[in-house]
């Protein structure tokens, strides 16, 4: 049976949110209030999402915070 690896949330972030929107790592760090360090940490795959960035992804995308957890 083939397995089927999910993408890393910093992927589907990238992909799904920054792009089409057109913002940058500084700017959308800005926006979350967090560090652009943080932020291009999660998104190159180098860290996970906390349950604090997922309520603040949460409020800045309009989405479910647990969907980020998951």
């Amino acid at each position: 049976m083939l397995m089927h690896n999910s993408p890393h949330p910093g992927e589907v972030l990238r992909e799904l949110c920054l792009e089409p929107l057109g913002l940058s790592v500084t700017a959308a760090s800005e926006a979350l209030g967090v560090s652009r360090k943080t932020l291009s940490a999660v998104l190159n795959g180098k860290a996970g999402i906390s349950p604090e960035m997922a309520i603040r992804l949460s409020i800045a995308f309009d989405t479910l915070a647990e969907s980020w957890l998951n």
